[in-house]
C-alpha cells in the first residue's frame, strides 16, 4: 500500500466540506477545463503565500491572544498561508479554543488542520485534543491530505521515530492553476538525524504530485543545514537572502520557509516583523505558471 492510500481521508473530507461551506464550488460544478492550447497561451497566475508558526496563538511575551494572532496574518495580506503550532481544544494555554476553526472564522477564509497529536478529551471537556498545522486559503480548495512523515513524539517519555501525521496537503485552484501548498513542522532537536529523515519522507509525498508546488514551514534549521540539502533542486528557497525569523525580537536565525518547486517564479519575498508569535512570518509573491504554459 503506497504512503498516499494510508492517509487520514476524514479529514481530507472535512476540509472540503468546510470549503464548500466558505463558498469554493462544490465537485462537478467548476467550470469547463481549458483546452492545451488556451493553457499554453495563458499568463502566468499570481499567488502570495506565507508561512507562520503561530506559537498557539501567544506572543512573544508569552500572552495568549488569538485576536492579535488574526491581526497579524491579515496583514500578511497573503492567499495562502501555512500555520504551525496550532491548537484545536488542546489546553488552558490556548483556552481550548479551536485554534484552526476560528481563524478562518475570522480571516474570511476556507481551512484544512492537520493534527500531528490527537488525543482523548481533557477533564471536564468533550472535545478531542488536537495539535498540528494548518493551511489558510482564499482560493476554492479541491483536496486537501494529512501525510505521515517520521517523528519523536513530544507525548511519550522515551520516544522512537516512527510515523506519524501533520504534514499538510491541500490543493488549491487559483484562476485555472492548481497548485499544491504543504505545511510543515520539522523536529527541534539539535541532532539532525529526524530532520534528514522527515526531508525524505517530505520528498516522497512531493514526487507523487504533479505541477505546481509550494512547501512552507517550520524548519526547525537554517537552509545551509546538511539535512535540508536534498530538498535544493526539486525545490529552490524563496527568500535566500531573506531576512532571519526566530526568535520574532532580535532575531538570529532563520528557521522559517517559503519554498518553490520550477514551475514558480518568485517575484519578491520578505519576513514579516511581529511580536504576535515568537517567531516572524514570511511572505513571497509568486508567478504560477498554468499547465502546458512555457
Amino acid at each position: 500500500m503506497t504512503r498516499r492510500h494510508r492517509l487520514h481521508r476524514t479529514l481530507a473530507s472535512v476540509a472540503l466540506a468546510a470549503a464548500v461551506a466558505l463558498g469554493a464550488a462544490p465537485p462537478g460544478s467548476a467550470s469547463p477545463r481549458p483546452s492545451a492550447d488556451a493553457e499554453q497561451a495563458a499568463p502566468p497566475v499570481s499567488l502570495r503565500v506565507a508561512t507562520y508558526n503561530i506559537h498557539a496563538g501567544a506572543g512573544e511575551d508569552g500572552v495568549f491572544d488569538l485576536d492579535r494572532t488574526a491581526r497579524a496574518i491579515r496583514a500578511l495580506d497573503a492567499d495562502v498561508i501555512g500555520l504551525q503550532e496550532v491548537d484545536v481544544h488542546w489546553g488552558a494555554r490556548s483556552d481550548f479554543a479551536d485554534e484552526a476553526g476560528d481563524l478562518a472564522r475570522r480571516l474570511r477564509m476556507r481551512v484544512f488542520f492537520a493534527p500531528i497529536y490527537d488525543l482523548a478529551p481533557a477533564e471536564g471537556h468533550a472535545e478531542r485534543r488536537q495539535f498540528g498545522v494548518a493551511v489558510l486559503s482564499r482560493y476554492p480548495v479541491t483536496g486537501a491530505e494529512n501525510h505521515e512523515i517520521t517523528r519523536l513524539s513530544t507525548q511519550e517519555p522515551d520516544p522512537v521515530p516512527a510515523p506519524a501525521p501533520g504534514f499538510a496537503e491541500v490543493t488549491v485552484q487559483v484562476r485555472g492553476a492548481s497548485v499544491h501548498v504543504y505545511s510543515t513542522h520539522l523536529d527541534y532537536r539539535a541532532d539532525p538525524s529526524i530532520r534528514r529523515i522527515q526531508v525524505d519522507d517530505m520528498l516522497a509525498v512531493l514526487a507523487e504530485d504533479s505541477g505546481p508546488k509550494v512547501l512552507v514551514g517550520d524548519f526547525n534549521t537554517e537552509p545551509n543545514a546538511p539535512e535540508l540539502a536534498k530538498l535544493w533542486g526539486p525545490l529552490a528557497d524563496a527568500a535566500p537572502s531573506g531576512g532571519m525569523t526566530y526568535p520574532a525580537v532580535d532575531p538570529d536565525r532563520r528557521i522559517d520557509l517559503v519554498t518553490v518547486s520550477p514551475e514558480i517564479t518568485v517575484t519578491s519575498a520578505h519576513e514579516a516583523a511581529t511580536v504576535a508569535s515568537d517567531h516572524r512570518p514570511v511572505v513571497a509573491d509568486l508567478q504560477v505558471r498554468r499547465r502546458g504554459g512555457a
